[in-house]
């Protein structure tokens, strides 16, 4: 019998509600119920349990798992707490099924993000340890010297770390490719700041193998290549191939 129950974080995961990091922060706050019993952290529920979020009835009601990549715009945040920020990436989309970003792109940035409604994938990609590459290009305020893209490359202090080794290669007078394997917090502003550089512009044009492709403020649906592609990437996770998605298409706002 121990072997049919699974946490609760990760029911919500599996059946599209949230991620599992927003499932804990949910069950924190009291708003997640199972059998009208506010469950603490790790709690295992079966098949019969009945789970609430917000006194609404939760059900796995996916007819398979929604991928999509979005070219997000300035001033969009990636949350997915619609009450508290209006310019969310949610209401912003308005994707027919409940979906979330995976990993965050700052307020003040725009270009490539994930979407969907897998929580298990979520995890994995963010994972530093998997090394998955995400490439951005980047304007800041004054010229960039060799110095500089030297020590950027290198690492400089982050966060009471050091930044990894990473790949940079200067594309104009002020601008600049860089390609990171990790993700601290606004890692590109704090470390063009560490230099006495300031960030003018950022946009992100690649994660792992996907690649920013779609008009500003619209998304697709990854295609099928692009996923044959991620599970090779992914293929060291402790997770079973994924469902092949449907044709991709565009939608715009």
């Amino acid at each position: 019998m121990e072997e049919n129950l699974k946490r609760i974080n990760k029911y919500l995961s599996e059946v599209g509600y949230c991620s599992r990091r927003e499932a804990d922060k949910l069950i924190e706050a009291g708003r997640v119920t199972i059998n009208g019993k506010v469950p603490e952290m790790g709690t295992k529920i079966s098949e019969t349990d009945v789970v609430h979020v917000d006194g609404k009835p939760i059900k796995d009601t996916k007819e398979g798992f929604v991928y999509l990549a979005f070219n997000k715009p300035i001033g969009i945040v990636c949350t997915t707490d619609t009450r508290v920020e209006k310019d969310n990436i949610i209401d912003f989309i308005k994707y027919p099924k409940r979906i979330f970003p995976i990993g965050r792109l700052d307020k003040p940035s725009e270009g490539l993000i994930l979407l969907t409604d897998d929580g298990d994938i979520v995890n994995k990609i963010l994972r530093a340890s998997n090394n998955h590459e995400k490439e951005y290009i980047v304007t800041v305020d004054k010229p960039i010297s060799q110095t500089f893209v030297e020590r950027m490359s290198n690492g400089v202090p982050v966060l009471d770390t050091i930044s990894k080794k990473c790949t940079v290669e200067k594309l104009g007078t002020y601008e600049f490719r860089i390609i990171l394997t990790q993700g601290l917090n606004r890692q590109i502003r704090r470390m063009c700041e560490y230099l006495d550089y300031e960030v003018q512009a950022l946009k992100r044009v690649r994660i792992m193998n996907i690649k920013l492709d779609m008009p500003l403020g619209t998304y697709r649906e990854l295609t099928e290549s692009e996923f044959k592609d991620l599970n090779q990437l992914l293929e060291d996770s402790p997770k079973q191939m994924i469902d092949v998605p449907r044709a991709s298409r565009r939608k715009s706002h």
